[in-house]
């Protein structure tokens, strides 16, 4: 008798919940207020712990940031991070000599590799009206014989991202957006050289998928039995898969090789899926560093009290760009790009 294509469903935690390839995954949702002269908040931060404020007080944090919400310089090694950007906007600057500012459906793919110093801050550009800023940030790990290559930063524009409308009997839509990897026959945008999603048999997939009210779509099956999936459940009221009626604030990890049903409830519902071949390597991770072993870990602390992984370009660890500027990235090589 066939496996049920559900193998479980767990509450969503902070962050949410992953598996092999992925490391990490968080979903940031602020309703940040109008910006200030600096493009902070146009609100006290009394009361709030900076440099570490995680609470969500009134609807939004500051993390790491003290006068522009974010998260200032800080390192990676031996992995990759994917960020998309559903709304507002995001400065990046790197100690490669990569800076940027995107948002709207953009996503920055990031091979941190052997070393890399970025910061992400959310400036709050508008002066008269409130900046809601959200966002996923997923770590996706790299195999061993990737953790030391050079890194690699990349950016996939909203406008070249590929995306896909399927209809059902009714004609009820369920759009799909594919970040990585494809599910439904089309050209999907190249990942990093170095990322385990360019290994032609990971089926690394990352898709954001949303379902009109009673819109009926099937999940394909992934490419292989070795392929994991999960599915998480983060806007709606109430989603049936395979049959199973699952309520929203929910992980769902699902078969890899079978097709499945969804159909949606009364109202709009939004998942995140990311699937892929488990790397099947072991995994010591501290902090921002992923590596195979606690040697590893050492080493790379080691390397960057040594080197700060070619150090700090940038003067300030949180900067911005000025607040009229627009979406650009400038890569390390000196390339301009122009949104």
């Amino acid at each position: 008798m066939p496996q049920h294509p559900i193998v479980k469903i767990q509450p969503l935690s902070f962050p949410w919940q992953t598996i092999d390839p992925f490391l990490f995954c968080v979903h940031h949702n602020d309703a940040y207020p109008a910006g200030n002269a600096k493009m902070g908040p146009q609100a006290s931060l009394a009361g709030r712990n900076l440099g570490q404020d995680f609470a969500g007080k009134d609807g939004w944090s500051m993390y790491h940031g003290e006068t522009v919400p974010g998260f200032p310089a800080h390192p990676h090694r031996g992995f990759e991070t994917v960020t998309i950007v559903r709304e507002g906007r995001i400065d990046h600057s790197d100690s490669a000599g990569a800076t940027a500012r995107f948002g709207d459906g953009d996503v920055q793919w990031l091979t941190a590799g052997k070393g890399i110093v970025h910061c992400e801050m959310f400036p709050l550009r508008h002066t008269g009206k409130p900046n809601p800023t959200e966002l996923f940030q997923i770590w996706l790990n790299l195999p061993a014989k990737s953790k030391m290559v050079e890194p690699h930063f990349t950016m996939f524009w909203n406008e070249d991202i590929p995306r896909h409308v399927a209809r059902d009997a009714n004609g009820r839509t369920t759009h799909i957006a594919s970040i990585a990897g494809t599910l439904t026959g089309d050209a999907c945008l190249p990942p990093p050289p170095n990322s385990w999603a360019s290994e032609p048999d990971a089926d690394v997939a990352i898709l954001t998928i949303k379902m009109a009210p009673g819109a009926a779509w099937t999940l394909p099956a992934a490419r292989s039995a070795r392929t994991r999936r999960q599915l998480y459940f983060f806007i709606g009221t109430v989603l049936t898969i395979a049959g199973q009626s699952v309520a929203p604030g929910m992980v769902i990890e699902v078969a890899g090789d079978q097709a499945m049903e969804l159909l949606n409830g009364p109202e709009e519902t939004e998942l995140l899926l990311l699937q892929g071949r488990p790397i099947g390597e072991p995994v010591a991770q501290y902090g921002p560093f992923v590596m195979n072993t606690q040697t590893e870990i050492q080493q790379a602390f080691a390397d960057y009290r040594r080197t700060e992984f070619g150090g700090w370009p940038w003067g300030a660890s949180d900067p911005v760009h000025p607040r009229d500027k627009g979406r650009f990235a400038l890569h390390p090589d000196g390339r301009v790009e122009e949104r």
